[in-house]
């Protein structure tokens, strides 16, 4: 939609909305792929499970799998240990619940001073000036940079962490209803409470706390931070405007959702939904009307453009452009200004998590995160020198984007995103118009339209990769071994680059699991025979791989827990072995919550995780929280649900799970 009068927002309606014209055309859906090729051989792991225990609710019928796959897929490694923690069962709460052998802690919360002399948080006195020196709301993705401790400490480390977007509702209770109610005081605290944050946490005496006196702690907001644009697009007469004639400096980030960090300690955030800011409208036969239709621009949740109007695509029809990119922050240097790498391409940005190819060259992967849309990785042309941090500060101008074909046998190609290939060259006028409507030119190589991809994530262990297919409630075409209709829970393969190398041009794929309950026989889900009925999950999303190469699953369901009757939450999830699809639940989220940016200490020994929105509940509980029954993590009347890091330990000390 245009024009939202509510702020009680379903933003996953935005996620749903169909915008690419291919996917019911000439290039099959994933889903279509799973179809012939499942169909021809009924799961690879399944037709093994004789022997080692493979997925749960699958036929052995069919053609038989090739012995190299089928070894490839349950090999033990040893050098991935097994997870150890007590399992925790589904449920729903207004607190959250971890494994008993675990502690979990609130580190930091919305509004939490990040210095040692901002204001404590006042939610009947917020301000500007306030909330540009406390910890932002809506937090999403969490990177760890290890620092060299000081006396009397066992660990000290920044922590590097997105701030979505926020939700004027919860922020102005009981003021705000509907964007009508908005004040141009209240738009420019939101934006002051987005972006990100870089925050100093140490370990004293076994429990980790904040450090406000780091010089490194650090507040980047949309309402004033300089970023500068850099690499191929930078200075596009598409990313001008009045404010910005240069095309290389825009203020602000937007929608920072999932993200990454590059091997040489630099914090990559990208901007997911920046279509949600955007307000008003431009006429048919204007240039960028069909290129702001691809991206669902406008969809305007916030109400910014009615006071800016750089918010207002009818006055400013280029502003969009300038968001949908990765950011690079160095979080060691707090005076640099941010830059956005088009070089990585514009799209709904999940994650940019990073692994490093044979001959050391940096490799990206990206999901752009809604549905029919597709994958990709970046390619360095560079190596990575390690022993000289800042010869890497312009790596990521410089390289390949490439995005994903599946075929039904199973292989992978990456086709590069390449101004020079004739299937592109008749509709661009340069390689910077590629980057700017990468989506388009993804459509016209024929890459793999997927259902919604999120995380993808490398395991520096293995050389393998994982990809969050969260759902994809518009799919129409079922699977023959999997017959449903739409895709409502998700499901994550794995990819595994020719000779394991991430620069790789092909690879192969195939699935780790098909998410839902498998004891109801409409989700037709299948798992590891052994995972237990608390187990499996739905709707993947943000993944990470500690740092004994084990994969952890974070989920966000959205409107569909109603289908599932549990809370988001993180489980662990097998991917070797005989025990390859089981999945075990860790920790649960409070009611109206979604966890995000599960991120592991150096050692394993602590797990950070963001709390995403509590407080989003039903018009019932909502009348509940006016007494502050339920109000996650505070439970007093005078607090508002805050979005908070949670840190979490074995307890009596040792590698987490």
């Amino acid at each position: 939609m245009s024009n939202s009068s509510s702020v009680d927002l379903n933003l996953e309606s935005g996620d749903n909305r169909i915008t690419n014209p291919a996917y019911s055309s000439t290039q099959p859906s994933l889903s279509e792929l799973m179809q012939a090729r499942l169909s021809r051989r009924q799961w690879i792991a399944a037709s093994v499970a004789a022997g080692v225990g493979g997925l749960t609710a699958c036929s052995t019928e069919g053609e038989s799998v090739n012995g190299s796959q089928a070894a490839l897929l349950t090999q033990e490694d040893s050098t991935v240990p097994s997870f150890d923690f007590a399992e925790i069962a589904h449920g729903v709460d207004y607190d959250h619940l971890c494994a008993s052998d675990h502690e979990a802690h609130v580190l930091i919360r919305w509004g939490d001073p990040l210095f040692a002399d901002a204001p404590d948080f006042d939610v009947a006195a917020q301000s500007v000036e306030a909330q540009s020196q406390q910890f932002g709301t809506n937090c999403d993705y969490v990177g760890y940079l290890s620092l060299t401790p000081e006396a009397g400490e066992t660990a000290r480390g920044l922590l590097c962490v997105n701030h979505e977007y926020p939700n004027a509702r919860t922020m102005f209770a009981p003021l705000v209803r509907g964007l009508e109610d908005l004040t141009p005081q209240m738009t420019e605290i939101a934006q002051a409470s987005v972006g990100n944050s870089i925050v100093c946490v140490v370990q004293r005496e076994g429990q980790w706390q904040v450090d406000r006196t780091s010089p490194y702690n650090r507040r980047i907001s949309a309402l004033d931070t300089q970023i500068r644009l850099s690499g191929p697009a930078a200075g596009h007469d598409r990313l001008k405007t009045a404010a910005d004639a240069s095309g290389q400096r825009v203020i602000g980030t937007l929608n920072n959702c999932a993200g990454g960090m590059t091997p040489w300690g630099t914090f990559l955030s990208c901007e997911e939904n920046f279509n949600y800011h955007f307000g008003g409208e431009l006429p048919p036969d204007h240039p960028e009307t069909d290129n702001h239709a691809r991206y669902n621009v406008p969809e305007n949740y916030m109400g910014w453009d009615q006071f800016n109007a750089r918010y207002d695509i009818g006055q400013t029809p280029n502003e969009p452009n300038r968001f949908g990119w990765v950011v690079e922050i160095d979080p060691l240097d707090p005076d640099s200004p941010p830059i956005k790498r088009t070089a990585l391409g514009r799209f709904k940005h999940e994650g940019a998590e990073t692994t490093l190819s044979r001959d050391g060259r940096v490799v990206v992967y990206m999901g752009d995160d809604q549905v029919f849309e597709y994958l990709y990785k970046f390619v360095s042309r560079d190596a990575v020198d390690l022993t000289d941090r800042s010869s890497n500060r312009d790596l990521l101008d410089h390289g390949t984007l490439y995005v994903a074909r599946l075929d039904e046998d199973g292989s992978l190609t990456w086709l590069a995103v390449d101004y020079d290939d004739p299937r592109l060259t008749p509709h661009f006028d340069s390689r910077a118009e590629v980057l700017i409507e990468t989506r388009r030119a993804a459509q016209l190589l024929g890459a793999t339209p997927m259902d919604r991809p999120e995380d993808v994530v490398p395991n520096p262990v293995t050389g393998r990769v994982y990809v969050m297919l969260t759902n994809n409630s518009r799919r129409e075409t079922p699977n023959a071994p999997n017959p449903r209709v739409s895709n409502l829970f998700g499901h994550v393969i794995e990819l595994i680059e020719d000779e394991n190398d991430a620069a790789a041009l092909t690879a192969k794929w195939d699935m780790v699991v098909q998410c839902g309950n498998p004891e109801d026989p409409q989700h037709q889900a299948q798992w590891h025979p052994s995972t237990s009925e608390n187990g499996w999950f739905a709707s993947p999303d943000n993944a990470a791989v500690d740092p004994h190469g084990r994969l952890w699953i974070a989920t966000d369901q959205g409107s569909k827990a109603r289908l599932s009757g549990t809370a988001d939450g993180l489980w662990s999830l097998d991917t070797h072995g005989p025990r390859r699809g089981r999945g075990r639940m860790f920790y649960r989220v409070p009611k109206g919550a979604e966890l995000t940016g599960p991120c592991f200490s150096d050692d394993g020994e602590a797990l950070f995780m963001a709390i995403q929105h509590p407080g989003d509940y039903s018009k019932t509980d909502r009348e509940k929280a006016q007494s502050g029954l339920i109000d996650w993590p505070d439970f007093t009347a005078d607090e508002p649900p805050k979005s908070s890091i949670v840190v979490v330990t074995r307890r009596g000390g040792g590698r987490v799970g």
